[in-house]
């Protein structure tokens, strides 16, 4: 075993990460991409005085998006990898919802982290340099490349506690029961935390962009 984690535990953690990587968007992308854009081409200015709350615009495109690659690119190559590998499902009803709660906290987490970079282009202008230095935390620090659980020592209990570990980490050892009972809704408070703390960052440079853009004339 290597982290608590035996073959089949390690087959369906990387099958699970493949479900999960359009889902959450780890490189990036989605409807935050748009705002970018926006951004850039100067249409942000009208989004900004619609009588519409803009992040909850974002916010719920996103998961449109996110259920359908789930749907698509994660569901589908799942299933093709069970009739191919033994691979391991949660034991009870219970652990299904609590992984269903936590992939959605995954994207939302996701989202927060993206809606950040795309909102860097109202002072940067080009958001590329951001969204690439964003990519490569996300593959590292969400478990992507390996499991959290093998990193040695401090990096460990560093990666553990940063958003990125809600993209893949948590609800795989959801999934793969190991964080089960309390340790499972630990799990999903620490998910939600980061939710709430990151869409309150993003309602926050929301309105400094507002301002910005009516300082500017824009």
């Amino acid at each position: 075993d290597a982290g608590g984690y035996d073959r089949t535990d390690a087959i369906t953690y990387v099958w699970l990460g493949q479900a999960m990587i359009m889902t959450v968007a780890v490189w990036n992308g989605g409807a935050t991409d748009d705002l970018a854009a926006r951004i850039r081409t100067g249409d942000v200015a009208v989004d900004l005085y619609r009588p519409v709350n803009l992040l909850g615009w974002y916010l719920a495109s996103d998961l449109g998006r996110a259920l359908f690659h789930l749907l698509t690119r994660g569901v589908a190559p799942t299933v093709f990898g069970a009739v191919i590998f033994d691979l391991r499902y949660p034991a009870d009803g219970l652990t299904w919802v609590q992984f269903a709660c936590s992939a959605v906290l995954a994207v939302t987490v996701s989202f927060g982290v993206r809606m950040l970079v795309s909102a860097s282009a109202f002072w940067l202008l080009d958001d590329t340099g951001v969204k690439n230095l964003a990519a490569v935390l996300a593959m590292f620090f969400s478990g992507l490349v390996v499991p959290l659980v093998l990193f040695p020592g401090w990096t460990r209990d560093l990666a553990s506690v940063l958003p990125w570990a809600s993209y893949l980490q948590v609800p795989a050892d959801i999934w793969l029961g190991k964080r089960s009972g309390l340790d499972a809704w630990g799990a999903l408070g620490f998910q939600a935390v980061w939710t709430l703390a990151l869409l309150a960052l993003c309602h926050g440079v929301l309105q400094l962009a507002n301002r910005k853009v009516v300082v500017q004339g824009g």
